[in-house]
């Protein structure tokens, strides 16, 4: 078995949770969630808040910087993740194609790295 996240990609600005769409959405990534639990895919996953939320943290130089941010330049941002354990990429684009259609959003797949 093999390790793979599949990260959503939000384009434009964060989604308003109150919405109807929204409520739909997280309605069918909750059954999607549940069917990857059932089958035993399901590693860990979560949605993150948004982009102003982050604190970048520079710790490369002798001091540690520490700023709000990060603040994309995309039109496209990280707004959650799944982590799957499956046989095979085949199977994990097969979910990916799963997961996007639940949470509306275009989603990346890619394995972990071995140890």
């Amino acid at each position: 078995m093999t390790q793979y996240m599949i990260s959503v990609n939000h384009i434009g600005p964060y989604p308003d949770p109150t919405t109807e769409e929204a409520q739909a959405s997280f309605a069918a990534t909750g059954a999607f969630n549940e069917r990857l639990m059932e089958a035993g895919q399901w590693v860990f996953a979560g949605g993150l808040q948004p982009l102003d939320t982050a604190t970048a943290v520079d710790g490369r130089g002798g001091d540690v910087t520490v700023t709000d941010g990060a603040f994309s330049e995309s039109k496209e941002y990280l707004g959650g993740f799944w982590v799957i354990d499956v046989a095979d990429l085949d199977e994990a684009l097969k979910i990916a194609a799963e997961g996007s259609k639940a949470c509306g959003q275009a989603v990346v797949v890619r394995p972990f790295q071995g140890e």
